[in-house]
């Protein structure tokens, strides 16, 4: 399947802001994760077509993906 993946913050740090992928039918948030070396603890928020979303929730074709890192400070 075919989604767009946009990334955010310092998660585009030596990656990409937005990249069409493609994908297994049984690939999930964690696949991505898994792919671009981002670890769930630095996971802040993951989108699927704007609606939020855990690890573990499947793709969808032609969706959009958007992930979001933790944010620190104080």
């Amino acid at each position: 399947m075919k989604i767009t993946l946009k990334l955010f913050a310092t998660f585009r740090d030596n990656r990409f802001k937005v990249a069409e992928r493609e994908y297994a039918d049984n690939a999930t948030i964690g696949t991505i994760l898994e792919e671009l070396g981002i670890s769930e603890p630095e996971l802040g928020v993951a989108l699927i077509n704007g609606r939020h979303v855990v690890p573990t929730d499947a793709l969808v074709d032609g969706a959009t993906v958007s992930l979001f890192p933790k944010v620190g400070g104080g």
